[in-house]
């Protein structure tokens, strides 16, 4: 996963209230029964002495999300009388709870979010398609093609003076026609870099469009067999499966390089102490985090991303510092983690553990292998 998207949220001073708020609204008194979550999340926020300017700044975004009733759930992280960021969220969050803390509690959002992989739609049919590509960074862009031929389209029937001649011109015209869609599928998958594609609509015009796209863009292709529309409900559950598919595979590859760098005690640490002093140094390429958001793993921390450590007479060592503080272990790591431009794998706590629940795969070593 890339942090980058993260680096602003880390500019403020704090401290940080960090909000997973329920907004569901299943029964008839739905909406009461929302507002009442939220009040109790407030009041946790009031208990903990939230200023005063950040907890109203957090109260208009949710209220007005109850109001607008665009979600089913909102995260929230706020400091300094205004919200930092915000993601709404097409379900409840998984945990429902409101901190103080100086550091924003992003494990359990980005636990949630997931590897954000570039993928790329196409609904096909014999006159064109509709094309969405989603991009690393989340940005969308949607592209219809209209074919350059549109007659014939259809094949006469059989018995036709000229069925042949009709037959042979409406399957040219379906080839051209994808040939061009293909064409843009494959422009807009190189643009937003699409680790993923899924390509429904038309049977006939398919397989016409499979012929015709890049080798690389096939082998991140699957087919759905969908006769359906780009915002189809159906179709969104075949790209989830297919993200869902990837991200397993993104973590398995990384648990896998992790365990035999360490068995070879190569370029890989395990442990809190030792992932947290390769991340002050920079030697972190990917952090392996364990979904574990009941942890009461603690680390120290200064002013600057890099300013972390297990205890607090390391950080007055190092860096001078004479009021460092302690957090969450994860929201320390991962705030080190993405000063630093390393990745990180949140590592499912349902799936086989590590025997540790943190770890690093490194850039380098300060010995020699």
């Amino acid at each position: 996963m890339d942090l980058a998207f993260l680096k602003t949220l880390y500019e403020r001073p704090g401290p940080y209230a960090s909000v997973y708020a329920d907004l569901t609204r299943t029964t008839e008194d739905a909406a009461k029964a929302a507002e009442l979550r939220w009040r109790a999340l407030r009041a946790e926020l009031e208990d903990q002495n939230t200023p005063k300017a950040t907890l109203r700044a957090i109260a208009r975004t949710i209220e007005e999300e109850l109001a607008m009733r665009r979600s089913e759930g909102i995260v929230v992280f706020a400091a300094d009388g205004e919200v930092v960021h915000r993601e709404r969220l097409p379900h409840p969050p998984r945990i429902t709870r409101a901190t103080l803390a100086p550091l924003p509690d992003v494990l359990p959002y980005l636990a949630e979010r997931g590897e954000q992989f570039p993928h790329l739609v196409a609904v096909v049919d014999r006159r064109g398609g509709a094309i969405d590509c989603v991009g690393a960074d989340g940005r969308h862009e949607h592209i219809d093609v209209r074919g350059d031929e549109e007659f014939p389209i259809r094949k006469v029937k059989a018995g036709d003076w000229n069925q042949s001649r009709y037959q042979r011109s409406s399957e040219n015209t379906w080839k051209i026609n994808a040939k061009k869609v293909a064409h843009e599928i494959d422009r807009a998958a190189d643009r937003c870099r699409a680790e993923a594609v899924v390509i429904a609509g038309d049977i006939r015009a398919r397989n016409a469009v499979l012929e015709e796209v890049s080798e690389s863009v096939l082998e991140h292709t699957v087919e759905a067999d969908k006769n359906t529309g780009i915002n189809d409900p159906e179709l969104d559950e075949e790209l989830n499966r297919l993200l869902k598919l990837k991200t397993a595979e993104r973590v398995m590859t990384v648990a896998e390089r992790f365990d035999r760098e360490l068995a070879n005690g190569e370029r890989a640490v395990s442990g809190l102490p030792a992932t947290t002093q390769a991340l002050r140094h920079g030697q972190v390429e990917t952090l392996l985090l364990m979904d574990d958001t009941d942890s009461d793993d603690r680390l120290w921390i200064g002013p600057d991303p890099i300013q972390v450590a297990a205890t607090a007479e390391e950080l007055r060592e190092e860096f001078g510092i004479t009021d460092p503080r302690a957090d969450r272990a994860d929201a320390a790591l991962v705030r080190a983690a993405a000063a630093t431009d390393s990745e990180l794998v949140v590592v499912p706590s349902n799936d086989q553990a590590p025997d540790q629940p943190v770890g690093a795969v490194l850039r380098y070593t300060t010995t020699p292998a």
